[in-house]
């Protein structure tokens, strides 16, 4: 290492292979080492305190030339007093108590001279626990390799680094650490382990688990006792210490601790791989990951590893495909999600505006499996889009297509020509649809269940009429909004399964056909009548008595008074939701009466029905803590409390 930090390392690399069957020149060096600790020792030299100015007599002037390294070191030559001088420094020495102090002594420039000569047989008679590894060369930054002598040894030449022969390291247990490694600051190597930790280091032994920490740098403030213990048994594990050990993938590493080490790192990794997610049954993990959106399994769990990237890629998570919102889709993307995955069954495209009918149409064609498809508030779909589904997918159960204002009936025709089995049917706001179009898809479709209509203003009572003789199974219907009368609603009694009626803003509807669909409809479990002025309260009477399935009644801005709610606390044992919003004329004996005498209300909706004084709701929510009152007020408060309950708290630093 020294012959690499020099100067001309370079030439000397070259000069050696040129002369390497010529004898090697005799190095004459301290201690055997190479002639950089000469280097670093004179170079450093001003900074160290200089104790040996009385033996300045006695070294002569004349200069040593290191031809190995090609440094001049001037200072050290022959030594005039010989052995008396090295006898006198020798008890010099052996006072020394500090290792510092040993380390400056023995490293001084004018002392060299003496140990040039009998310095061998001095280090061996003075202690060698006053002889700790020199902070000289950890404050220089150097790598050398200094050798602490084993006492009564009498080998010339001292091993600069353990190298732990076979034999050696048969004989004890298995180490923990690498070849060479130094002393803690609490404590030394013994056997293989860290003073200081010597249970710790047998118990991890035993249980196989291997720490390999990184050898640290050697610390000047090392007690003496503790580099006594580590060097008077260099046979017992790794006591030759050097600021620069080697890790367990040296060459000089020995080969049985370098396979312990080995052993340790594969059991460590087997107990992490134990526990890691991905030991789980694969069923587990895809049921884990069906909770996230295509989103999240797309950029964010996809990501995690080549392993979920396959679970993310499985087919049921692209069997039912929800896209809604995500203005990136595109034509090319529906192109690639068909050709790649043809089992699609289900998708939702919903406000996609970057879709056009020739993604939907390709898509079709992919999928011949499609059921149900969903695309609302795309305006930039037409008729196109909706034949190709119709074409190519028969089994399409549900159709959603509201807010598409280019739709016409040439679609429903196809609709009604290929999708006997569909079900399910929205067309609320496909201004564009008439009767036409509605009676071939209600001839074409006799399994239609759900259907749902808003403000299609070209859709009137054949229609209703059509839908009602040709689609039995009927048991959602809504014609919000529509130009529809009371001639076309009394059609509705012929479907016996009729479960929810929506008949919001029917701008002709009279009592009379309401009260007839209540009486034959026995299944009818939701009506909507909101914003519809002509119901009064004998209609709502007669809803209470007859409606004998009924649980929802909703009657937001009709003209209706308390005899009304009276009417259904007293008729009624299945009406649980009852909304009288903006009912003007509602007071607080109405909200009262129907509060005390209904067993079934859970639900009263009071919102702008002015006549209601607030104190009385108060008191109602206290009487009957079962039933929820709306009225601003109320509202407001279950706000604030659904808010309090998930963390919220007034700001109280508005005034600053």
């Amino acid at each position: 290492m020294g012959h690499l930090l020099s100067k001309n390392g370079y030439r000397l690399k070259k000069r050696t292979r040129k002369l390497h069957h010529r004898k090697k020149k005799k190095r004459n060096c301290f201690l055997q080492l190479p002639c950089m600790l000469c280097f670093i020792v004179h170079s450093n030299s001003s900074g160290l305190d200089d104790e040996g100015d009385h033996l300045e007599a006695g070294i002569n002037g004349s200069a040593c030339r290191h031809s190995i390294t090609g440094i001049s070191v001037p200072g050290v030559g022959g030594v005039g007093s010989g052995a008396a001088a090295a006898s006198k420094l020798a008890e010099r020495y052996a006072i020394l108590t500090s290792p510092e102090d040993c380390s400056k002594f023995l490293l001084s420039p004018r002392e060299l001279a003496i140990w040039e000569g009998q310095g061998r047989s001095l280090l061996s008679a003075v202690p060698a626990k006053l002889v700790p590894l020199p902070a000289l060369f950890r404050s220089a930054g150097v790598s050398v390799n200094v050798p602490l002598p084993v006492p009564g040894s009498t080998s010339d030449h001292t091993e600069m680094v353990c190298k732990r022969k076979c034999s050696e390291v048969q004989r004890c247990t298995p180490c923990k650490q690498p070849r060479c490694a130094f002393a803690a600051p609490d404590g030394v190597l013994e056997n293989g382990g860290v003073g200081g930790g010597g249970g710790e280091a047998a118990s991890n032994s035993e249980t196989g688990h291997c720490h390999l920490p990184i050898c640290p740098l050697p610390s000047s403030s090392t007690s003496s006792s503790s580099a006594s213990s580590s060097s008077s048994s260099p046979a017992d594990g790794c006591s030759g210490l050097g600021p620069h050990a080697d890790l367990p993938h040296s060459s000089d590493s020995s080969p049985c601790c370098l396979q312990h080490y080995d052993d340790c790192q594969a059991r460590s990794s087997d107990a992490t791989d134990h526990s890691s997610i991905n030991h789980l049954p694969s069923s587990i993990l895809l049921k884990v990951l069906s909770h996230l959106t295509v989103k999240e399994r797309c950029l964010c769990a996809s990501l995690v590893c080549k392993y979920w990237r396959d679970l993310c890629l499985d087919f049921q998570f692209w069997k039912q495909i929800d896209l809604s919102g995500l203005q990136q889709v595109n034509d090319d993307l529906l192109v690639k999600i068909a050709s790649r995955r043809q089992n699609v069954t289900e998708i939702n495209i919903s406000d996609c505006r970057g879709v056009h009918d020739h993604g939907v149409s390709s898509l079709a064609s992919h999928c011949p499996g499609l059921q149900k498809y969903t695309a609302y508030r795309c305006k930039q779909l037409g008729d196109m889009s909706l034949s190709a589904l119709a074409t190519h997918c028969p089994l399409l159960v549900k159709v959603h297509v509201g807010n598409q204002d280019k739709l016409t009936d040439e679609a429903l025709k196809k609709l009604g020509e290929h999708c006997s089995e569909l079900k399910d049917i929205h067309l609320g706001q496909c201004y564009s649809i008439t009767n036409e179009g509605m009676v071939a898809l209600a001839k074409g479709c006799p399994k239609l269940q759900r259907l749902y209509l808003q403000e299609n203003k070209l859709v009137t009572d054949r229609s209703v009429r059509a839908v009602a003789e040709h689609c039995p199974e009927l048991q959602f219907v809504g014609f919000m909004g529509c130009p529809v009368t009371s001639q076309g609603v009394i059609h509705l009694t012929a479907l016996r399964n009729l479960n929810v009626l929506d008949l919001r803003h029917i701008s002709e509807l009279n009592n009379e056909t309401v009260m007839e669909v209540v009486r034959k409809c026995r299944n009818l479990s939701s009506l909507n009548l909101c914003l519809n002025w002509s119901i009064n309260d004998r209609c709502v009477e007669i809803i209470a008595k007859e409606g004998r399935s009924l649980k929802e009644l909703y009657l937001v801005s009709c003209k209706i008074t308390d005899h009304a709610l009276i009417a259904i606390g007293q008729y009624s044992s299945t009406i649980e939701t009852v909304d009288a919003g903006w009912c003007k004329d509602i007071t607080d004996q109405g909200a009262t009466q129907i509060a005390q005498s209904s067993k079934s209300l859970r639900y009263l909706g009071l919102m702008r029905c002015d006549k209601v004084n607030e104190e009385t709701v108060e008191r109602l929510v206290v009487q009957y803590p079962h039933i929820v009152f709306s009225t601003v007020m109320q509202d407001c408060k279950r706000t604030l409390e659904r808010a309090y309950q998930m963390g919220w708290s007034p700001n109280t630093s508005n005034t600053s």
